[in-house]
C-alpha cells in the first residue's frame, strides 16, 4: 500500500502542470523506444524518475545552477525545455540547443538567461560532484569579496547549486572529496541521489553502498533528507525543504530518494538481454504517473480532464518528433570548431629585460606573475595542496598571498586531486579565474578523470558555451634523489589528451611571462614547473634565474625561443645541428654548447601544446641535423613523435637521421642518486649523441 502524505499543500494547479509533464516525459520515452530505429544514438530517460525530478526542477530559479545526470529528461522540462529541443539532442542535430550533435541525450548545458545555468557533466557516475561543488565554492567565494556580481531570485535571495546523481555515486571517490569539502566550507548545494534499487549495471544486492543516506554521515555539516521518489507531493515538501537550506542557511544538503523503477534507463544497453528480462519483472508496479493520476482523481478532476490532457501531449510529442527528425543534421565541415575558446594573446607584449630589473629565480618569477594577477583581477583565486598553510604550498611560498588577499582568495582545498583539478569546471563557469596547484605530477593521475572527462571536453562538447579557464601548475623532473614518486615527468601523458594546453618554462623570464599568458587564456593550461629549476635542491636553479620582467611582459602560448644561436660561418659551410627541446633539456644544452662553440643552435619549444611548428621546421630546414632532447622516457614519447612529424615534413632537407635523447625506458626514477644519474640522459649522454650526430 502506497501512503500519500497530504496534498493540500500543494495547489491543484502544480499537481497538473506535474502531470502534465510527467505524462510529456512518459511518452517521449515511448516514441524513443518505439522508433528506436530512427533514435540511432545511445540514450537513457526519466522513466520512473519523473515525479522527483519535476519536484527538483520547480524549485529552481533562473539564478540558480543545475548539474543534470544522464537521465534527467523530466528535470530538463521542468525547467521549461521543450520536447523537441530535447529530442534535437537525442538524434544528434544540427541545432540541439546543449552541444550541435556532439554529446548524448540528457547530456545538458545552458546559459539561456530565462532559465537556472546548466554545467555540463559527463557520464562517468558521481563525478559531477566536484565541479558542482566547486561551482558552490565559487558562489561563497563571489559572496564574500564581491568579485562576481550575483543573480538572485525575485525576492532577492542568492543562488544555490543542484547536483543530480545516480545510485552508484557513492561508489566513486569523487563524490567523498566534494561532499567532505561542501560541509567543511557549508556550501550552498544540494545533491540529489536518485536511487532506483536497480543499479543500471548491478543490483543493490550485488554492489551494496550502505545507502547513500546512511553513508553520508561521514560528512558533519551535512544535511540529510530522505523522500519516496516516486510520490511527487512527498518528493516537492522535501526538495522545497532542501533547496530553502542551501538558499537561506547557505548549507549543503543531500537528498537521498528512493525509486521504484518501472524499467532501464537506456534501451540501447539492456534490450533483449536475458538479464534485462529477468529484472524487468522483478521490478516492482509502483509508477509516478499513475500514483499523481490517482491523486489528481481523488481531487476531483475527472477522467475527461485527465484523458485531454494526455492526449494533448501525445499528439504535441508525435509532432515534435517528427519535427526533429526532419531536423537539419550537423555540418561535417563544423566538427572541429570549438576544441579551444579563441584566446586574445598572440604576440609578446612588454618589455622582458628592463633596464633596472633585478635578477630572480623561477620560484619568485611565479610568485611575482600571480601577485600581480591578483591585484589586477579580482576575480583570481587561488587554491591547492596546502596553498593557505604556512608552508606555501607545495609549488611555491605563497603565504604573502594569503597575507595580501585573504582566506577567500588564497583556500587549502587539502590533498585531493580530483577536486582540485575539477572544481575548476564550476569556479570558471560562475567566472572566476583559478590558478591551482597539486603536490607533484606523479599524485596527478587520480585526477585525470576530472582533467580527461570534464575540463578537456567542455568547450567541444557544450559547441562552445563552457570552455574551462584555468591554470594547473605541476611540478616535475627529477632532482637529486627525489625517488620515484616525486620525480616524474608526465608532458606526453598530458599531451595524449586533447582540449588542454601544456607550458613548460625553463627559466625565470619566461616562466613569468608564460604564466600570465596561460591565466588570460579561456582554457585549461598545465603548467609545468621543474623540480631541478625552482627549489633550492636543484643544482641549476641559478642558471635559470633572470632578469625580472616589468608587470606588461608577457609570452603567448605556442611560440618557441631561440636561446642560442649558431654561428653563421659554421652554419653556412654545413657544419652545425639544432637541439630542439624544453624544461631541463635547456639546461643541459646550453653545458653541451659552451664546449663546442657556435656549432650548436638551441630551440627552447616553451610551450608543448600548441607546438611552435613554424620554428621547429625552419630550425631544421636551416641545420640538416637536429636532436631532440627530453627527460622522459624515449619510448612513445611526446619527442619521438616530433621525431616523425620532422621527418615527414621536412624530410628533403635532413642531413642525418632526426635523432631522440631522452631517460632510460624505467617504470620509475629510482632513489639513490647515482641510479637517477644513470636513468637520465644529463649533459654527459647529451654530450655524446651531439657528437655522433655532428659527424654524421
Amino acid at each position: 500500500m502506497h501512503n500519500n502524505p497530504p496534498h493540500g499543500m500543494l495547489n491543484l494547479t502544480t499537481l497538473l502542470d506535474a502531470y502534465q509533464m510527467m505524462v510529456t516525459a512518459r511518452t517521449m520515452s515511448d516514441t524513443f523506444a518505439a522508433n528506436r530505429k530512427d533514435c540511432h544514438y545511445m540514450f537513457a530517460t526519466s522513466r520512473g524518475h519523473e515525479a522527483i525530478q519535476i519536484a527538483t526542477g520547480l524549485q529552481l530559479q533562473s539564478c540558480d545552477w543545475l548539474s543534470a545526470s544522464y537521465r534527467d529528461d523530466s528535470l530538463l522540462l521542468s525547467l521549461g525545455f521543450s520536447p523537441y529541443e530535447l529530442m534535437l539532442q537525442l538524434l544528434g542535430k544540427k541545432n540541439d540547443p546543449f552541444s550541435g550533435g556532439r554529446t548524448y541525450y540528457s547530456h545538458p548545458s545552458s546559459k539561456d538567461p530565462g532559465k537556472p545555468s546548466i554545467l555540463p557533466h559527463s557520464s562517468a557516475a558521481g563525478m559531477q560532484a566536484i565541479p558542482s561543488t566547486g561551482l558552490a565554492h565559487a558562489l561563497r567565494i563571489a559572496e564574500e569579496t564581491g568579485a562576481i556580481k550575483l543573480r538572485k531570485t525575485k525576492d532577492g535571495q542568492l543562488p544555490i547549486v543542484v547536483c543530480s546523481m545516480g545510485d552508484v555515486a557513492p561508489t566513486e571517490g569523487e563524490l567523498s572529496e566534494a561532499l567532505l569539502l561542501a560541509a567543511q566550507q557549508q556550501l550552498p548545494v544540494v545533491y540529489l541521489i536518485q536511487d532506483n534499487i536497480h543499479h543500471s549495471l548491478v543490483r543493490k544486492d550485488e554492489h551494496p553502498n550502505n545507502g547513500s543516506y546512511d553513508w553520508t554521515c561521514i560528512g558533519k555539516g551535512l544535511e540529510r533528507l530522505k523522500c519516496d521518489g516516486s510520490n511527487f507531493a512527498e518528493s516537492f515538501l522535501t526538495m522545497l525543504r532542501a533547496t530553502q537550506i542551501a538558499r537561506i542557511e547557505r548549507k549543503p544538503v543531500l537528498v537521498h530518494a528512493t525509486i521504484s523503477q518501472k524499467s532501464f534507463q537506456s534501451y540501447d544497453l539492456k534490450r533483449g538481454s536475458d538479464r534485462y528480462q529477468k529484472r524487468r519483472e522483478e521490478v516492482t508496479q509502483l509508477d509516478p504517473v499513475g500514483i499523481l493520476r490517482n491523486v489528481l482523481l481523488e481531487s476531483g478532476i475527472s477522467e475527461d480532464d485527465i484523458r485531454q490532457i494526455e492526449q494533448a501531449v501525445q499528439k504535441r510529442v508525435e509532432h515534435d518528433f517528427s519535427r526533429a527528425l526532419l531536423s537539419e543534421d550537423p555540418e561535417p565541415a563544423s566538427v572541429e570548431e570549438h576544441i579551444f575558446a579563441p584566446t586574445t594573446i598572440k604576440e609578446e607584449m612588454g618589455t622582458r629585460i628592463p633596464q633596472r630589473g633585478k635578477e630572480v629565480g623561477m620560484e619568485e618569477a611565479a610568485l611575482r606573475a600571480i601577485e600581480e594577477l591578483m591585484k589586477a583581477y579580482p576575480e583570481s583565486v587561488v587554491y591547492g595542496q596546502q596553498s593557505a598553510s604556512r608552508l606555501g604550498g607545495q609549488v611555491g611560498r605563497i603565504d604573502r598571498l594569503l597575507e595580501k588577499f585573504g582566506e577567500e582568495r588564497v583556500c587549502d582545498s587539502g590533498v585531493d586531486e580530483s577536486y582540485v583539478i575539477g572544481s575548476t569546471a564550476g569556479m570558471s563557469a560562475l567566472g572566476l579565474k583559478p590558478i591551482v596547484d597539486i603536490q607533484c605530477a606523479d599524485f596527478i593521475y587520480t585526477g585525470l578523470n576530472q582533467l580527461v572527462n570534464q575540463l578537456s571536453t567542455s568547450c567541444y562538447l557544450t559547441n562552445g558555451k563552457f570552455p574551462v579557464q584555468k591554470v594547473l601548475r605541476v611540478p616535475v623532473g627529477a632532482y637529486e634523489g627525489g625517488g620515484p614518486y616525486n620525480s616524474s615527468s608526465i608532458e606526453s601523458t598530458l599531451l595524449s589528451i586533447k582540449g588542454i594546453k601544456v607550458v613548460y618554462p625553463s627559466n625565470a623570464a619566461d616562466m613569468k611571462g608564460l604564466l600570465k599568458a596561460a591565466f588570460m587564456d579561456p582554457n585549461p593550461v598545465v603548467f609545468l614547473e621543474h623540480k631541478g629549476l625552482m627549489s633550492d635542491a636543484g643544482k641549476n636553479t641559478e642558471t635559470a634565474m633572470a632578469i625580472e620582467p616589468d608587470a606588461d611582459y608577457i609570452v603567448p602560448l605556442g611560440k618557441a625561443r631561440t636561446v642560442l644561436e649558431a654561428d653563421a660561418m659554421m652554419l653556412e659551410r654545413g657544419m652545425t645541428l639544432g637541439v630542439i627541446t624544453y624544461g631541463m633539456g635547456v639546461h643541459w644544452a646550453l653545458q653541451v654548447a659552451a664546449k663546442s662553440p657556435g656549432l650548436i643552435e638551441v630551440l627552447d619549444l616553451r610551450s608543448l601544446y600548441p607546438l611552435d611548428e613554424e620554428a621547429v621546421f625552419e630550425l631544421v630546414q636551416r641545420h640538416g641535423k637536429v636532436l631532440i632532447v627530453t627527460e622522459e622516457p624515449r619510448n612513445n614519447s611526446f619527442t619521438e613523435a616530433l621525431a616523425h612529424r620532422i621527418t615527414r615534413q621536412c624530410y628533403c632537407h635532413l642531413d642525418a637521421p632526426v635523432e631522440v635523447v631522452g631517460a632510460l625506458n624505467l617504470p620509475a626514477v629510482p632513489l639513490h642518486r647515482s641510479l637517477e644519474q644513470a636513468m637520465l640522459p644529463g649533459s654527459q649522454g647529451l654530450d655524446r649523441h651531439l657528437h655522433q650526430l655532428l659527424a654524421f
